[in-house]
């Protein structure tokens, strides 16, 4: 197989601009006066899609974050670890023995 032929089998898979015109006027006699309804529509589905993918991406952001917090005490606030709920409290004098 040589590489025009590749080329040319490449080439078979996207339309060429004579079909895209016809397309397009395939597409003007089926849809008629709703083209613009019907493009509207799809570009709020396409918007509504980017969303979610972005919401799911921040999600999945937070999760790994939280993960990573939990893993690693030493990034997580100092202050909160002192605290004496946290810390067993140790006298300051030593206990005097009777």
């Amino acid at each position: 197989m040589s590489f025009s032929s590749i080329q040319t089998t490449l080439a078979l898979g996207m339309p060429g601009p004579m079909e895209w015109i016809i397309i397009g006027i395939i597409g003007v006699l089926i849809f008629g006066k709703r083209l613009p309804s019907v493009g509207k529509s799809l570009g709020q589905g396409i918007v509504e899609f980017k969303k979610g993918l972005s919401g799911v991406k921040d999600e999945l952001d937070d999760a790994v974050n939280a993960t990573k917090s939990l893993d690693d005490p030493s990034s997580s606030n100092a202050s909160t670890m002192d605290t004496p709920e946290t810390k067993a409290e140790t006298p300051s004098t030593p206990p005097h023995s009777a």
